[in-house]
């Protein structure tokens, strides 16, 4: 018996050793969004297999999220597939189509022919067709000028500079809202903070294609990132995810390092330890005081992290009684011209996407969407029932239900996703995703040609894994950052 039991004791010890030599380092990821689950699947496809996700909602996903509006899902953040039918395939439409994602693609060539004046009416075709001509014109001007400027950035100059430079300054109300179509409707800040060097040509469009395609499944596009967790989290029949790695309503307050790993503590009081931890949080996160670290990150990092812009998309969805807008093709967008810039400027109907719904989609950005979610619905149902009576007429009917997101609000998020501004070079930008001793960043914000973009997301996270699979299995950690005068 006693020969037994010490032969059991040696097979106990040999099974420890092995498991410990198979268990590898471990790393705990902060945040469940696109970013944080895609670089928790790289690690896993490269053998690191003990990770820990501590996400602070109840869900995955971040910021490509849906929610039930009146009767229907709709998306409360990210809704397009942007950057598609080009050389390159983006990878996003690539999961789209494998997962069968509802979706239409984004006509806007009809929108000289739906752009309506503040005091009522639609302006002339051509007039607005003028305005956009010229607008695109000082567009293909400022994508020369901007490959003309050295790659450093240091003579990178805003977009409004460059409109200036071409005297063309935006001021009438049809100019200023196809500047904001243009602009704004896009990176979610005006022309005078945006980079030209690095918003003009865009990366996305010029790789991935011109097109755009609206993602409208009940399914809701989150569905791109449960298939990308479903390949390393092990999950139930019904498909929800069941593995222990993932913990839900986890929300990180504090991460210490040291020479043998990393703390990371938790609102609730948990406390977890691991080699490494790979921070997914928004920027706009990082430049407020949730998360702490210690030590306190290096000058370089912070001033880099604080430099960039986290930017506000506001999407309001309003349902009414009946119909009052127009239908059929060339009619999915319109504009509304306010002498006020960026005042519930693009709308949009969805006969196609969200048939017999009644729904309207206006998107405000920035200082609006600040504005307006410091203040009740009501008042905004208010505002946006005006700016549709001086479309349609004083007898359409009162919404019934208006859905306000609050992004910028909400202290896990602190907007919709990044912008990049003037004043911040390739060096610095550089800066923003490096890592610091055993702590990783990851991120749409750290996509080095995709930020603020999903496709952005989901191959930052890829990145930000790979720099630490170097990190670990090769010992080559040090993260080669150019100089700022190359």
């Amino acid at each position: 018996m006693g020969e037994m039991g010490n032969i059991g004791t040696i097979v106990l010890l040999l099974l420890a050793h092995i498991a410990l030599a198979a268990a590898g380092p471990s790393v705990i990821i902060v945040g469940a969004g696109f970013s944080g689950i895609s670089a928790a699947k790289t690690l896993s496809d490269a053998g690191i297999t003990d990770i820990l996700i501590l996400e602070a909602t109840d869900h995955i996903g971040g910021r490509i999220h849906k929610t039930n509006f009146a009767g229907i899902n709709v998306e409360m953040g990210a809704n397009w597939v942007e950057g598609v039918n080009g050389d390159q395939m983006n990878p996003i439409w690539t999961m789209a189509n494998e997962l069968k994602l509802r979706n239409f693609y984004s006509d806007f060539e009809n929108l000289s022919s739906n752009t309506y004046k503040q005091g009522g009416g639609l302006y002339k075709n051509s007039e607005v067709q003028e305005v956009i001509d010229l607008s695109d014109s000082v567009h293909t001007d400022g994508e020369s000028l901007s490959t003309s400027l050295p790659s450093s950035g240091r003579s990178d100059i805003s977009v409004l500079t460059m409109q200036r430079l071409k005297d063309h300054v935006p001021s009438t109300p049809l100019e200023m809202v196809v500047d904001y179509y243009n602009y704004d409707y896009e990176f979610a800040e005006p022309p005078r903070v945006t980079s030209l060097q690095n918003t003009v040509p865009l990366a996305t469009f010029a790789n991935f294609g011109e097109d755009v395609y609206f993602v409208a499944d009940q399914r809701g596009y989150e569905s791109v990132v449960y298939h990308v967790a479903h390949q390393f989290l092990r999950t139930s029949r019904t498909g929800a995810i069941v593995d222990p790695r993932l913990k839900l309503n986890k929300v990180v307050r504090h991460i210490s390092q040291s020479r043998s790993g990393v703390v990371v503590t938790t609102e609730d009081g948990s406390v977890y330890k691991a080699d490494y931890v790979m921070v997914s949080v928004s920027i706009g996160v990082l430049q407020t005081k949730l998360i702490t670290f210690e030590p306190a990150l290096p000058q370089w990092k912070i001033l880099a992290l604080y430099q960039f812009d986290m930017a506000v998309y506001t999407k309001i969805f309003l349902k009414f009684p009946h119909k009052f807008w127009p239908e059929g093709n060339g009619t999915e967008f319109f504009l509304y011209a306010s002498e006020r810039r960026g005042y519930y400027p693009v709308w949009q109907q969805f006969e196609k996407q969200y048939p017999g719904a009644n729904v309207l989609l206006v998107t405000v950005t920035d200082e609006e969407s600040r504005r307006i979610e410091q203040q009740p619905d009501s008042e905004t149902k208010a505002e946006a029932m005006e700016v549709l009576r001086s479309m349609f007429g004083k007898n359409i009917p009162e919404a019934t239900d208006i859905l306000v997101p609050r992004w910028w609000s909400d202290r896990f998020y602190k907007g919709t996703f990044s912008n990049w501004p003037i004043g911040v070079n390739r060096y610095e930008y550089d800066q923003i995703r490096a890592p610091v001793g055993r702590v990783y960043f990851t991120g749409e914000h750290t996509s080095e040609h995709y930020n603020g973009y999903v496709h952005g997301a989901y191959l930052a996270g890829i990145d930000s894994a790979n720099m630490m699979i170097k990190c670990i299995k090769t010992g080559f950690c040090k993260v080669t950052i150019k100089d700022k005068e190359t």
